[in-house]
């Protein structure tokens, strides 16, 4: 990234700072109209959430610096917002809670914020709002605190659900692999066969989401032989890899199969997709033939793979 690149990236990010900041009033006179900075706010809302902190902790959660930390609850105890006291546990530590009255002014702030914050999201449509509320959500879950551990949901398609599969679809595999928009048509194509199955129980899709968001997809249908079901649609975003999002998605295709009566389990793939071939070859299938082609605007090596059902499910 030339600096030119690097120089326009950081002027946006500190335009959206001050747009922010002046939507939630830190720059007024005082937060959401009140007398309170917004550490002070900070601070208040934090002992709330607890009976008694341990300064130190209460540091360590708003990441403040010993003196400025003093300085504020200082501020709020000549207030009588909170009081400070030696531990009973240790006279070397400090804890810190609530007065009543600082109770009182807590929840008045809280009643104060949550009126403002609803004020600008009834200045948007149902659809604004789940468009706010997701870019936030991509602003934390790229910044932010990342989990140890994510949890990992599959699910069964929803409204829209098949949108997302055909957009996803097209634009990872433009930018990875350089395929053109025949290849989002032909996934566009498999995703109207599934809305229009005349035999909805001989088929099954799932929905891998991570947190909350959708991050995979994969879909068993029938093929034209009836003892035959495809594999199809098989998609986990970068964000997810390495959380074993596309074995689990196999899985359940492969149980699905199993349990609906199918003797076997088809998929066709272009070679260049090695991590999906791992997770194929993992899973029992063998590659049961290939043929070089132009397709999707690239020299591909088409691979059609296959599972036999009545063999013992992998572990």
């Amino acid at each position: 990234m030339n600096a030119m690149s690097v120089t326009r990236r950081v002027a946006e990010v500190r335009a959206f700072n001050r747009l922010y900041t002046r939507i939630i009033g830190v720059l007024g006179e005082g937060l959401v109209g009140t007398s309170f900075s917004l550490s002070e706010a900070r601070v208040l809302f934090e002992l709330a959430q607890r009976d008694l902190s341990e300064v130190t902790d209460l540091r360590k959660e708003l990441d403040l610096d010993a003196g400025f930390a003093s300085r504020l609850l200082g501020k709020l105890e000549r207030r009588g917002l909170v009081v400070r006291q030696r531990s009973a546990d240790d006279a070397r530590r400090q804890v810190v809670h609530l007065t009543d009255e600082g109770s009182q002014a807590q929840h008045a702030l809280e009643e104060r914020t949550v009126t403002q914050v609803g004020a600008l999201l009834n200045r948007l449509t149902e659809e604004e709002q789940d468009k706010l509320l997701g870019a936030m959500g991509t602003i934390t879950g790229l910044v932010g605190e990342r989990k140890s551990r994510p949890q990992l949901v599959l699910r069964p398609p929803r409204a829209g659900d098949l949108g997302w599969v055909v957009h996803r679809h097209g634009v990872r595999y433009a930018a990875e692999y350089g395929l053109d928009s025949t290849f989002e048509g032909l996934v566009a194509g498999v995703a109207a066969e599934f809305a229009d199955a005349r035999e909805p129980r001989k088929q099954a899709g799932w929905i891998a989401e991570l947190d909350g968001e959708p991050v995979g997809s994969v879909f068993c249908m029938p093929d034209a032989d009836p003892g035959v079901a495809l594999l199809r649609l098989l998609l986990v975003e970068p964000s997810a890899r390495g959380h074993g999002v596309g074995r689990r998605l196999v899985a359940e295709c492969v149980a699905f199969a199993r349990a609906n009566g199918y003797s076997r389990l088809q998929l066709w793939t272009i070679d260049v997709l090695v991590a999906a071939r791992r997770i194929y070859e993992q899973a029992g299938f063998e590659l049961i033939s290939e043929r070089s082609e132009r397709r999707f605007g690239q020299d591909v090596v088409g691979q059609t793979w296959r599972l036999d059902l009545d063999q013992r499910p992998m572990p």
